[in-house]
């Protein structure tokens, strides 16, 4: 589904990623995790069309949007749920989950879309007119989701998904991105969690200085001496 190939990028003179290459299989959910300033939202803005690479490709699907505009890469099919959820805090629930499918012009769809989400998460349908601003956090990271899957990408990625959450609620999201992955999804995990992150994830990378230093299966990764010293405190 995404192939990301020695990629390079930086800002002005500073580079940060230096000659990165991953896969995420159609239908697959694949992880990205390593610490602050490891380089993971460098790589994402630049998937996203956001940065332009100074190296090397970005395929969907086998075609080259390398350097193409971020409208242009959201229309072919990638979604970012982004750091910090970034709502529209003064719209209500339901205009936040509307504005992810504003490309779209199948209202039937739409509509059987967002009865989707509000099942996924009841809580959304409760609050559907009440400001997405005056939400918790856990629940804000549930309309981010929301509005992100009411894209209809093919691939869904989320940055952070962790951030500032109560443990309970981040279960609760792992449980409906499992769902949502039942449905057929492809998920794109960047993560600073690391064991959220192999809990819900099939395959691993591991990005340190703006390199991929370690790959494989996240069964195999867990139990990495360096990964369990530096990023799990065993």
């Amino acid at each position: 589904m995404l192939e990301v190939q020695g990629l390079s990028a930086g800002y002005g003179e500073i580079q940060i990623l230096r000659d990165v290459s991953l896969t995420v299989g159609r239908g697959d959910i694949v992880t990205l995790v390593g610490s602050n300033g490891a380089g993971k939202s460098t790589l994402l803005n630049t998937i996203c069309g956001i940065l332009r690479p100074r190296a090397g490709a970005v395929r969907l699907e086998g075609t080259d949007i390398t350097g193409w505009t971020s409208e242009a890469i959201v229309g072919r099919g990638i979604t970012q749920v982004p750091e910090g959820r970034r709502l529209f805090p003064h719209m209500s629930v339901r205009e936040n989950l509307l504005m992810g499918a504003y490309r779209r012009r199948d209202r039937a769809k739409i509509q059987r879309d967002l009865d989707w989400m509000y099942a996924l998460f009841p809580i959304l349908k409760e609050r559907q007119r009440q400001r997405a601003g005056s939400m918790s956090g856990g629940e804000q990271q549930m309309c981010a989701i929301g509005r992100g899957l009411m894209a209809r990408p093919k691939i869904l990625i989320l940055d952070e998904l962790s951030l500032g959450l109560a443990p309970i609620m981040l279960d609760t999201l792992v449980d409906a991105l499992r769902m949502v992955h039942q449905e057929g999804s492809t998920i794109f995990l960047v993560e600073q969690d690391v064991a959220t992150a192999f809990d819900l994830a099939t395959t691993g990378y591991v990005l340190e200085n703006g390199r991929i230093v370690l790959s494989g299966p996240t069964a195999d990764l867990k139990v990495n001496p360096h990964v369990k010293k530096s990023y799990l405190g065993l």
